[in-house]
């Protein structure tokens, strides 16, 4: 499965940039999409994740009312729309893949597949 991600880019705090993953290659299902981080220094963490059927959100506190994720079913694309961004938002940002049934706590080793990341740079 590949896993192409993109939209990243420099923006001011207070701006708005969206990312997009579409997932393509061998015949896979879709359990869920899910969006991680790494910034600089710092562990890989949790950002978003959407259950594909039905559609289940789920989102890390420091990005929830923020940032929104959604789908689109017919181009297996994910989208994270990231608003109000703040400074502490500058990360390497990767796109990951499950095919099944994940945990609660979004444990990155339920997600099989990764995307080579897109690196957003939020100036204060």
């Amino acid at each position: 499965v590949q896993l192409q991600a993109c939209g990243g880019g420099l923006v001011q705090a207070g701006g708005s940039l969206r990312l997009s993953c579409a997932a393509s290659g061998r015949a896979f299902a879709i359990y869920a999409l899910g969006w991680f981080r790494q910034a600089p220094g710092k562990e890989r963490e949790f950002v978003a994740t959407i259950r594909w059927n039905p559609s289940v959100t789920y989102y890390a506190d420091s990005v929830k009312d923020r940032f929104t994720i959604s789908r689109d079913n017919a181009r297996n694309t994910v989208y994270l729309q990231m608003n109000s961004l703040k400074p502490e938002d500058t990360a390497i940002y990767y796109c990951a893949l499950a095919e099944a049934r994940i945990r609660p706590t979004m444990e990155q080793t339920d997600f099989g597949s990764w995307g080579q990341g897109t690196q957003v740079t939020v100036s204060s």
